[in-house]
């Protein structure tokens, strides 16, 4: 790089950090305008997440209208997409049906992302989500069975696929990400319903219907759900495992030490569980370009903070360090990550290793978040290392692909 271009990098560095250190949990970033449109048609071409499953189509007819910086208009030119499907699936049945309600889920998913706490517009796009996803899921096979657990007053709401079995089936609880939801945990359920296995979809703390913000202790929504399963007699509650994504791997490792004798393996996919949690680490990986805008509000909307001074002091009392558990045994987990990830540092999956129980760990060494890369996308490694581990996990040999 020469020295123009490295002034220039740093001045564009110090501005948006200058941005995000004043500002509230609005502000855009890492991307100009004219970057984010073309970045979003990108993934959308190549299927990459937030835009995964969205047809290209979709994306450039979104970012046509897409003029400025807003979060409303962004939730906006997806809503349309959205609507024009849903108007579409009310006409047609079956097959047709279910891909027209997937099509508009999708979108108005994209419209929500990645949070929809920060905008009168991206609520509205999460709460048309939850309807076409209401109308697909009725059609999958075995159908998505929403679930209601009282809890606290309130209620967490879940979503189940039990295949058919003529005795009660092993299960999976997933948890969404810090910017997905427990819609697209349970959408992607269909590897495990072709080895008779349940999965169960829970919104981690902070983020869709969670009733609870993340905190020191609401893991016991997890528990409450554990509690929940043992009651179901097509669940065999003797053989679950979970699967954290992204943020939720800490949930996944927490469950992990608080409720061995429950679950009998953990994946925790994205190892964010002391160094994640320090100022020092935030401070430089909010402007991570592997996230593709937002990724400070995203993160300040699951403590419900408003500016990065209240972030920073909130997390570090999440440590597992400084919770005490990291040196606790354990139910057996897979650690996996990418040795260049920017979201949450390569540093905690080997502070895991060295403490505590023995664990399985899966590196991608030219790996970014969550171990992607172009050799390992995110669909290779889900159907080759964390599917069959926890499937193994639970006594069940996955089928041939």
């Amino acid at each position: 790089m020469n020295k123009k271009n490295l002034i220039s990098g740093l001045l564009v560095m110090i501005g948006a950090l200058a941005l995000i250190s004043s500002a509230s949990a609005q502000s855009w970033g890492p991307r100009s305008l004219g970057e984010l449109k073309q970045e979003t048609i990108r993934r959308a071409s190549e299927n990459l997440g937030p835009i995964t499953g969205v047809l290209v189509e979709d994306a450039e007819r979104a970012m046509a209208d897409f003029d400025r910086l807003d979060q409303d208009l962004w939730a906006d030119v997806w809503m349309r997409n959205g609507n024009d499907y849903m108007a579409r699936a009310a006409d047609a049945s079956g097959d047709a049906a279910r891909e027209l309600y997937y099509n508009a889920w999708r979108n108005f998913n994209v419209g929500r992302w990645p949070t929809e706490r920060h905008s009168d517009g991206k609520r509205e796009s999460y709460e048309s989500a939850l309807r076409a996803f209401n109308e697909y899921g009725k059609l999958l096979d075995p159908p998505v069975e929403t679930v209601r657990i009282p809890f606290e007053g309130s209620e967490l709401v879940a979503y189940l696929r039990v295949p058919a079995s003529d005795e009660p089936v092993p299960l999976i609880l997933g948890i969404n990400g810090l910017d997905s939801r427990k819609e697209d945990v349970i959408a992607g359920a269909d590897r495990y319903i072709a080895n008779g296995v349940g999965v169960f979809a829970l919104d981690m703390p902070g983020t869709g219907q969670s009733p609870v913000l993340v905190d020191v202790g609401s893991e016991r929504v997890f528990s409450a759900a554990l509690d929940y399963l043992a009651t179901r007699n097509d669940i065999d509650a003797d053989r679950i495992g979970i699967q954290g994504r992204s943020w939720s791997g800490y949930w996944a490792a927490v469950v992990a030490y608080l409720e061995t004798s429950r679950v009998r393996g953990a994946a925790i996919h994205g190892v964010g569980i002391h160094g994640y949690y320090q100022p020092e680490w935030q401070e430089h990986a909010i402007l991570s370009e592997e996230y593709l805008f937002d990724l400070f509000p995203a993160r300040a909307a699951v403590y419900d903070t408003k500016t990065m001074e209240e972030f920073l002091a909130y997390g570090p009392r999440l440590s597992l360090v400084e919770r005490g558990l990291i040196e606790q045994p354990s139910a057996p987990m897979l650690l996996v990550n990418g040795e260049l990830d920017t979201q949450q540092p390569i540093a905690d999956l080997y502070l895991m290793m060295q403490n505590g129980d023995p664990k399985q760990a899966w590196v991608n060494p030219v790996g970014g978040h969550m171990g992607r890369s172009k050799e390992w996308p995110m669909g290779r490694i889900l159907s080759e290392v964390v599917e069959p581990w926890l499937m193994r996990q639970i006594g069940v040999e996955p089928k041939p692909r």
